[in-house]
């Protein structure tokens, strides 16, 4: 009877001790149920970088757009079929699932934050004013792929079927919460720290990064807002990126290493090539750059690209610069050369902006050379070649922009559809969606139009027609 008293007693024991830890059963201790607010940040700004940087042709066809890159094989998506891997669906879903998403439950976590101080209390101000810089950023990459996109009911998990806001108006939108945020940043304090995988929590220069945002948002306004571009522009250059400024996300390799490497070195592909239209300019110029951007083919000296949108063999055209490839190489979200184009086309359409258009023009251009590796020499021989020209400052501006933004395909992309410069050309077998023109644009999600199908319709009409060869609402020339 003892005995089973005993049994009855440890057993007693056993499930109050199991009771008392059944949580425990349940939590994986290797997904934590509540994750800081900078942790999530690191984590969108690697995702915004990475979607950016990858040539995977199922989330980035940027590069092939620009016609900086042409394909070997597989050629479909030179020719501008973006449906049989429907880019567009995945492009959409990583902006908003992977980069907006993380931003706006970063934002939330943090402002829920308890903090003592006035140090604590400005740092964590900060850190909410650069989450909005780096939305508003990803937000104009949307505007610019897509036309008019969901914004202001975006992020809502209480709404999956959310309008698509008016493309103008939300850049109206971006540049005010863009200054808003700039003038709110307060230097004198700190950040994210080493958690911030772009600036390492220098506030300093997350200023000069919204200003310069501004300005990328006020230039693509100029043909069709020309007064909220130039008060926009005017206000912010004095306070951007000073030369040599950047920003760039470093990747220290291994399993975090650039995605250039992952797709293209790591997986043994040889799916890519310099593209012709490229090559062939920089060829004419007798740029400097070539052997920062390209390997050399047939001989030392020399160098040959591809035809765009046509069958290549990867080992008879040149091919990326093994630098570009490398698994440490940093990533480029913005910097000085790309403000000074803008602001080179500023003072062009008559624009205060502390320079004429031919020394913003030089700077870019210098700044370009030397970032690449090269060489005062090489720029001050260059320059003396390819003077501005202001009687065509669209074609003197737009050519070297678009040689300067090599390999960030959108950027050049973009700046292609604003100045049309320089002349790309039609591949011999564009998709037939493409209506015989080089497209402007990325058609809406296809899963949009049965998800979100009365929302879609509306932006489709809103929008003039939901086409590759719709253009965008600052692209009316």
């Amino acid at each position: 009877m003892k005995r089973i008293y005993l049994v009855f007693i440890v057993l007693i024991g056993i499930s109050i001790s199991c009771t008392k830890n059944y949580e425990d059963f349940n939590t994986d201790k290797k997904k934590p149920v509540e994750v800081p607010g900078n942790s999530i940040f690191a984590t969108a700004q690697k995702r915004l970088a990475d979607q950016s940087a990858t040539p995977n042709v199922n989330l980035n066809i940027w590069k092939f757009m620009a016609q900086y890159w042409t394909a070997t094989t597989y050629t479909d998506e030179p020719n501008y079929d973006i449906f049989t891997r429907t880019i567009p669906d995945l492009t959409f879903r990583t902006y908003y699932r992977d980069v907006l998403a993380d931003l706006a439950n970063a934002k939330i976590v943090i402002s829920d934050e308890q903090v003592v101080g006035e140090e604590a209390t400005v740092a964590k101000q900060n850190r909410i004013h650069i989450i909005t810089l780096i939305e508003c950023y990803a937000y104009q990459e949307l505007v610019d792929i897509f036309g008019n996109v969901p914004y202001t009911q975006a992020c809502d998990i209480e709404n999956i079927h959310p309008v698509y806001d008016d493309a103008a108006t939300i850049y109206s939108s971006l540049i005010e919460k863009t200054k808003a945020a700039t003038e709110g940043l307060d230097a004198a304090y700190g950040s994210f720290g080493s958690e911030d995988l772009y600036m390492s929590g220098d506030v300093s220069m997350w200023k000069k990064f919204g200003y310069s945002l501004l300005i990328k948002l006020g230039i693509n306004l100029a043909d069709v807002n020309g007064t909220l571009a130039k008060s926009t522009i005017e206000g912010a250059y004095a306070g951007a990126f000073a030369f040599g400024e950047v920003c760039q996300i470093s990747y220290p390799g291994g399993s975090n290493s650039n995605q250039l490497y992952v797709e293209v070195i790591q997986s043994g592909r040889h799916d890519f090539v310099p593209c012709a239209t490229l090559v062939d300019i920089m060829n004419t110029l007798n740029d400097p750059r070539r052997d920062n951007y390209f390997t050399p083919f047939p001989e030392e000296g020399v160098y040959t690209g591809g035809a765009y949108g046509a069958p290549n063999n990867f080992t008879q055209n040149s091919g990326i610069a093994p630098a570009i490839l490398e698994p440490t190489a940093p990533w480029v979200m913005m910097n000085y050369t790309e403000v000074a184009f803008y602001l080179a086309e500023a003072a062009a359409r008559g624009y205060s902006v502390g320079g004429d258009a031919e020394t913003w023009y030089n700077n870019g251009i210098k700044s370009s050379i030397l970032s690449w590796g090269g060489t005062e020499d090489e720029y001050n021989s260059y320059i003396a070649s390819v003077p501005y020209n202001g009687e065509d400052w669209k074609q003197s501006i737009g050519t070297q922009e678009w040689i300067a933004l090599y390999m960030r395909g959108l950027q050049g992309y973009t700046s292609w559809r604003r100045l049309d410069v320089p002349a790309l050309i039609m591949p011999p077998n564009p998709d037939d969606n493409a209506n015989g023109q080089i497209p402007t644009r990325f058609t809406f999600p296809v899963n949009e139009q049965t998800l979100n199908a009365d929302n879609y319709d509306q932006a489709a009409s809103d929008v003039g027609g939901d086409f590759l060869y719709t253009k965008l609402f600052w692209d009316v020339n």
